[in-house]
């Protein structure tokens, strides 16, 4: 299965409740966003196993300033 950006970015999204999905892009700093928290992280880490079948830790996020750069570490991991 090929991963792409904008379905990435839409599974990122749902993990935000308040956050307005149009607003989160490729480039989006998603450490700036109002709502991010260690929750949240922890939701991208099990959104990014449930969906990508990827492990990421908690390192790879701190690594990733925006949702482009977690996403090519994610797609780095899938081909692995």
């Amino acid at each position: 299965m090929t991963m792409n950006i904008e379905e990435f970015i839409e599974n990122f999204a749902a993990q935000f409740d308040e956050t307005d999905p149009e607003t989160i892009v490729a480039d989006t700093k998603f450490k700036e966003l109002d709502e991010w928290s260690s929750l949240t992280a922890l939701s991208i880490i099990a959104m990014v196993d449930d969906e990508y079948d990827v492990i990421i830790k908690g390192n790879d996020i701190l690594k990733a300033e925006t949702i482009q750069d977690l996403f090519e570490i994610v797609q780095k991991k899938k081909l692995k």
